[in-house]
């Protein structure tokens, strides 16, 4: 039996997500066995690629990058799920939303009065183009699952990765997220 192919990503978030994926310890030993991690900010792999299982997805959508990779990994994956908060709510990434739209956002954090010589980055290998507004993962691709908590504790990834390579499908809708 080919081992399922096993994605992680990061957007627009802080990495907790990832940290608390790296708190299953020992369980990672077993998931090993039983999946490839084909993508992921973890293994230096630089394109989405085709044919994933199950894809988990943290952070929110905050720039042209996030959407653009958002829009391929649910294209290439058979399941996705929104992993933490932020990818389930906006949720801190999405703090800046009340600031106003990105060029607002962006004079406020580089425009100073007393700098000279500020001015907004135009490399967006410093600055990403930014959306007007950060969304969470589902206002831009369909979801599979949501995964909340702000990070969902290890326990919880390993149950819904555990019920999904079993071939268990947890019963979740939009409206009845499992915060168990």
């Amino acid at each position: 039996m080919a081992a399922v192919k096993l994605a992680t990503v990061w957007l627009g978030g802080c990495s907790g997500c990832h940290m608390s994926f790296l708190d299953m310890d020992e369980w990672l030993i077993e998931l090993a066995s039983r999946a490839d991690l084909v993508y992921s900010p973890i293994a230096d792999v630089k394109e989405f690629p085709p044919g994933v299982d199950i894809c988990l997805v943290e952070g929110a959508v905050a720039n042209e990058d996030n959407r653009h990779l958002a829009r391929v990994l649910r294209e290439r994956s058979r399941v996705v799920i929104a992993f933490g908060d932020c990818a389930v709510t906006g949720n801190v990434t999405a703090l800046r939303n009340p600031l106003g739209v990105a060029l607002e956002v962006l004079q406020l954090a580089y425009l100073r009065p007393h700098e000279e010589h500020a001015r907004i980055p135009d490399d967006r290998t410093v600055v990403p183009v930014l959306l007007d507004r950060v969304m969470p993962l589902h206002a831009v691709v369909p979801v599979d699952y949501y995964l909340p908590g702000c990070p969902p504790p290890a326990e919880r990834i390993r149950q819904l990765l555990s019920d999904l390579l079993d071939g268990r499908r947890p019963e979740q809708t939009a409206d009845r997220i499992s915060f168990g």
